[in-house]
């Protein structure tokens, strides 16, 4: 059984380019980057040339990019640093459907006294604008909002909600960890973003390996203390390997952006249109433009989102019911309720992500095996009326 895997916001697979570039730092290109000797100064230069392509993939300077672990640790370090370099400012704003990496910081934050406002959506998962602009205050010391959804791909206007943050004197952050690679990012005609997270993993590169672009002038408090990689910025060996990896990931994501945004576009949106045509009572979760090439989110009413993973999953069909960080939770998504999606709708969600490795036969196949799984959950559920299409209330 081959596996069909259209769970690419979740997670990638590492590009065979990727790989080959990776494998002798894993060998005989052993040395420590920071080493002075000229076995380990090799492997330095490489990490230089991999900056290179990483700031070339959004328009920055080599030396504005900071390697990190994961885009957790590059969004934790960008409000944590924040905070501690606005000394005396005691508020965060963010949003009611960002990444946990960001929503489980903010709870943090505001169990340690710090104010933190989530600003809210309208049902096509749109930021609210006024009620942003509102919550910047003098005590506001970091904005941080995602520039696409992980689970819906809306994309945030974050250039305007940066801008409207500089002129107040904010740090604007985004968590741009699902934007990377998909559509263009220029960081030198956005000048008022000072912080920015990328993940390898979400762009063919490997796991363990994340980006914190840092604006040139933006005062920065290392997360990790330590030596003195990263200019000072992150105490740790580097993950030389890995970041190798992820210059050639980049390299890769910008010369196939125009693929992202034509051929799988066209598959996404081709999915969803025979999805929708093929089996009642489904809809789009999130608006219809404006939002990722590769990402839809869909709800399949009266039915479970699990029971719809098991099903598929026999089949070798690899999809998910929402963020794979909130996975195994029986709640809907926090991004589903913050859009107001009706709790029958919103715990019937799969979430497929498609990449350049995608084909249409994998489209083809989910198009023919999806409805007849739909069914027949419908026809176990005792909310089911088949004769309208609706949902029954339960009792009580």
């Amino acid at each position: 059984m081959r596996t069909i895997y259209l769970d690419n916001n979740a997670t990638t697979r590492v590009a065979p380019e990727v790989l080959e570039a990776m494998i002798p730092y894993f060998g005989d290109l052993y040395g420590n980057p920071s080493s002075a000797h000229s076995f380990g100064g090799q492997v330095g230069r490489k990490i230089g040339e991999a900056r290179e392509k990483v700031a070339a993939l959004i328009g920055a300077d080599p030396g504005e990019i900071l390697f990190t672990s994961c885009g957790t640790e590059s969004d934790n370090a960008a409000v944590l640093s924040a905070l501690s370099t606005q000394e005396g400012k005691r508020h965060v704003v963010t949003s009611r459907v960002e990444h946990p990496a960001i929503k489980g910081l903010g709870l943090h934050l505001s169990q340690k006294g710090y104010r933190v406002t989530e600003v809210p959506v309208n049902r096509d998962g749109i930021l609210d604008m006024d009620f942003y602009e509102k919550s910047l205050t003098p005590d506001t010391a970091v904005v941080s909002l995602m520039w696409a959804n992980n689970e819906t791909g809306v994309l945030f206007p974050v250039e305007e909600a940066a801008e409207m943050a500089k002129q107040r004197g904010i740090l604007f952050h985004t968590d741009a960890v699902q934007a990377g690679g998909k559509i263009p990012i220029d960081m030198k005609k956005k000048s008022a973003i000072s912080m920015l997270s990328l993940s390898g993993h979400k762009l063919h590169a490997p796991k363990g390996i994340g980006v914190l672009y840092v604006r040139k002038g933006t005062r920065f408090s290392p997360l990790i203390i330590g030596g003195h990689q990263e200019k000072g910025r992150r105490g740790g060996t580097e993950n030389s390997a890995s970041i190798i990896g992820l210059g050639v990931a980049c390299e890769l994501a910008l010369r196939r952006m125009e693929e992202e945004n034509t051929r799988v576009k066209s598959m996404r949106d081709r999915l969803e249109a025979e999805l929708l045509a093929r089996i009642p009572k489904s809809k789009i979760n999130g608006a219809p433009s404006n939002r990722l090439p590769n990402t839809t989110n869909i709800s399949f009413e009266s039915v479970e989102g699990e029971a719809i993973l098991l099903m598929m999953d026999e089949l070798g069909i690899c999809a998910s019911s929402g963020s794979a960080c909130t996975s195994g939770s029986l709640q809907p998504s926090h991004v589903l309720r913050a859009m107001g999606v009706p709790f029958t709708m919103a715990h019937g969600s799969i979430r497929f992500s498609l990449s350049v490795y995608n084909t249409d036969e994998d489209v083809d196949f989910i198009v023919r095996e999806l409805p007849p799984i739909i069914e027949k959950l419908r026809s176990m559920s005792p909310f089911w009326t088949p004769e309208v299409g609706v949902c029954a209330t339960a009792a009580g």
